[in-house]
Order: C-alpha cells, then sequence, then structure tokens
C-alpha cells in the first residue's frame, strides 16, 4: 500500500486483456508474449510479496473468485491463473489514521478475511505458512496464499502480538508503513519536524528484529527510513526482504533503495522485490504526482470530512475514486520502465536478489502501461528474454529468489531455536 495509489477505469479492451492474458502488439499494452515466454514462465513458482486486496475483501465484500470482465482490481482467481501467479502474499495493512487505539484489531479483521477467501475457493486456493507448502500448493495447482503485515504499527508495541500474527499465518513484517511507529524510523516522515523520530531502530525496535528472526518471519525494509534499513541490516541474523521497493538511481523517491542499499542486501543474501508503482519507477511520474499531491490530498481530505460528518468512519479504500481520478490524469510511463528496474538491480545486487513485489490493489490504475493485472506477469518474462536473460535466471526472478530467502529465514530460524533449548538444558 502507498500513499497516493488507486484503481482508476480501464478501457473494454485491456479488461478483456488483463482478463484472458491475450497479448497485444501495441505499444500501449508492453510486449507480445511468444509461446517460448508462455512456456518459460508457466513452468516457474510465480512469487508476488505484495497485494492490498484484504481491504477490499474486507471493506467491500469482494469475492476474489469474482469473474466480472468490468471489475477494475488487478487480483481475481482468473487473473491470477490467466497470469501463472503461484503464491502471493495479501498485505495486511492498517491505516495509522482512523484505526487509533485498534490497530491490532483491524489487522486480525483482515486476516480473518484472507482466510475465509481461501475457505470459500478451497479448491483455487491453499493457506501457505512455507516454502514446503509453497511447493506443495503448486504441485496442485492452487495459489498458495500467504500474508505479511504492513507497518510495525499494528503490533502495538508487543512482542505477544508479534507472536500471534506469526501463529496466524504471517511470514513477514514491514518495519514501518508511511508513518514514524514507536520504535522505527519511516522513510514517509522522516522530513516532518513534528514527527518524533529515533534515529533509525530503538532498542525495542531492535528487539522485534530479532524475534522475527527467531520466529522465522521476514524482514521487511521496504517504506523505512535509510538509518532504519542499515540498523535492520547490522541486527539481523536472517536474510531481510524488501517486499515491495524499487532503485533510487532510476527514481529518486525515498521508498526506493539506493545502489549501496542494494549491495547491503546483496551481502546478506536478501531479495528486492520491485514495486509496480508509476511513481517509483518512472521520475517524470513521480514529480507529477508529488505537484498534483496538495490538490489531491485537500480532495480526499474534503470527502473523508464529509463522511466523518454523517456519522461514517471512512478507510483508506474509500478515498480511492478520488485518487484514482487524479492519478489519472498523468500519463502512464512504458511497460519498459518496469523492466529497467528489475534490471537495474540484478546488474547492482546480482541476478540472485531480485523479484517482484506489484503492490496489485494498492496502485490500481498508477502502473506503467501494458500492466493491468496479474493476467499481465507473462509480459515480465517476456521483457527479460528480449533484454537476454537466460531462462534459469527469470525464473529465479519470477519467484525463486524469494523461496531461496524464505528457505534461508526458517532455517535461521530453526537454529536460533534449537541454540535457545540447548542454552537452557545447560543450565
Amino acid at each position: 500500500m502507498i500513499q497516493t495509489a488507486f484503481r482508476t477505469s480501464l478501457p473494454l479492451y485491456l479488461i478483456f486483456v488483463a482478463t484472458f492474458g491475450i497479448a497485444q502488439t501495441s505499444s500501449a499494452s508492453g510486449p507480445t508474449v511468444t509461446a517460448h515466454a508462455r512456456a518459460l514462465h508457466d513452468s516457474a513458482i510465480v512469487v508476488d510479496t505484495h497485494a492490498d486486496t484484504p481491504q477490499r475483501f474486507l471493506d467491500r465484500g469482494f469475492d476474489i473468485g469474482n469473474s466480472d470482465p468490468n471489475d477494475k482490481g488487478q487480483i481475481s482467481l482468473d487473473k491470477i491463473r490467466a497470469g501463472n501467479l503461484g503464491a502471493e502474499f495479501f498485505s495486511i495493512w492498517v491505516g495509522p489514521e482512523g484505526n487509533e487505539g485498534h490497530f491490532a484489531q483491524r489487522a486480525f479483521d483482515l486476516i480473518d478475511s484472507v482466510y475465509a477467501q481461501q475457505a470459500n475457493h478451497a479448491d483455487r486456493m491453499m493457506m501457505a505458512f512455507s516454502v514446503a507448502d509453497i511447493e506443495r500448493a503448486h504441485k496442485q495447482k492452487k495459489l498458495a496464499t500467504l500474508m505479511g503485515i504492513e507497518g510495525g504499527h499494528a503490533i502495538e508495541d508487543d512482542l505477544h502480538l508479534l507472536r500471534d500474527f506469526y501463529r496466524l499465518g504471517v511470514r513477514y513484517m514491514t518495519l514501518t508503513w508511511s508513518n514514524t511507529n514507536n520504535w522505527a524510523d519511516s522513510s514517509g516522515d522522516i522530513t516532518k519536524d513534528n514527527v518524533q523520530h529515533h534515529n533509525g531502530l530503538t532498542d525495542l525496535g531492535k528487539q522485534v528484529v530479532r524475534e522475527m528472526n527467531r520466529l522465522g518471519m521476514m524482514v521487511d525494509i521496504s517504506h523505512v527510513a535509510d538509518k532504519t534499513f542499515w540498523d535492520a541490516i547490522e541486527v539481523t541474523k536472517a536474510p531481510v526482504i524488501a517486499s515491495h521497493s524499487s532503485a533510487r538511481a532510476l527514481d529518486t523517491h525515498p521508498r526506493n533503495m539506493t545502489d549501496e542499499m542494494l549491495k547491503a542486501v546483496a551481502k546478506n543474501n536478501g531479495v528486492v522485490m520491485v514495486n509496480f508503482y508509476s511513481g517509483f519507477l518512472d521520475e517524470n511520474y513521480h514529480k507529477a504526482a508529488d505537484a498534483q499531491a496538495k490538490g489531491r490530498d485537500a480532495a480526499t481530505a474534503q470527502y473523508v470530512a464529509q463522511q466523518k460528518a454523517e456519522g461514517k468512519s471512512p478507510q483508506y479504500i474509500d478515498s480511492e475514486q478520488i485518487q484514482a481520478e487524479w492519478l489519472a490524469r498523468i500519463p502512464r510511463p512504458p511497460f519498459s520502465v518496469l523492466i529497467d528496474h528489475i534490471d537495474h538491480i540484478a546488474k547492482v545486487a546480482g541476478v540472485d536478489h531480485v523479484g517482484l513485489g506489484s503492490d496489485f490493489d494498492g496502485v490500481s490504475g498508477a502502473l506503467p502501461e501494458g500492466m493491468n493485472s496479474a493476467a499481465d506477469l507473462p509480459k515480465i518474462t517476456q521483457a527479460l528474454l528480449d533484454r537476454g536473460y537466460k531462462d534459469d535466471a527469470i525464473r529465479k526472478i519470477l519467484g525463486g529468489n524469494l523461496l531461496r530467502v524464505m528457505k534461508d529465514v526458517e532455517r535461521v530460524s530453526r537454529e536460533m531455536q534449537v541454540a535457545a533449548v540447548s542454552s537452557q538444558s545447560s543450565k
């Protein structure tokens, strides 16, 4: 979930393309997918580490099995099948405004909505908690359904809640969202003088990272301030992930990662999952979105105030259409900008340290041309082939790298727990 990104209307022919995965030859649709690219894509376990669809589940009653071709969302079971998406980490994102005093309760409700979707579509979805589960779901031709908490404020400064979330299936946590919490600084407000910052991670923040290592929960450094990133790298005993971040060398947005950070993630044996949001991929789009931010935010605030005056409790998703209308005024960048970021990270950090973190249903119409839903994922495979990437490298980018990191996190967890037991027994 980003601060300014929601769905916009799609022409009917693009909805048809998104739903059924039919390649087009126009420049606005991305590369035409060849038979070899399609076969290669279908041979991989494709992993996406970030989709904000749970808000649609909980607040809109959306059914992931919905086959309506007019639905403007980017995730559905039909679109997943068309794009051969094998594993999705659904984002458990709690808006820091409007949920004060009950962050954890909101997170629990979102988690419950994911379980409900899986239960309603057990023939096509399987809850997954490990790499072995993802591989099992792949063999059964089901979507491996996972979850990640986006924003450490959801644990309400309580390690007991962190452990509860792990028991419920959460397998990564983004240390911050765009808001600094009580133990970690965020890139989203690091320049604001009215926010109390900590110069990275506090002692509690470091405890959180260590406990995540012990549990086997991946440490996600997307959204965090630069100093928080470096503190996390220093503290963690397991590889980290950036669940949905791109390269700052190509787009200067502070949400993106510098080349120095990319190299540090490589040294840590972690992985950076590229975000598909145009504002993180294209500098011109980024600047245009910043230029309209004041008016866009004012329109959103007016709508929220009106909803509250009517006695309603609006969630972030309720301002979706307003955000979409503003962002639709900015021309979408070409499909190639997404591949540029994958290519840059592969060159700087190495091909073993890059993957896909779409931010589907959190960015909506603000995606590059030709990327309209999960159905368009095979175009990434084609574009990488066009740039000379070999089949094995592409399989790593599509999901193999994330699976490797997750295995390492699981291994570190086992080792830490064994060491703790040995230490106790020797006393």
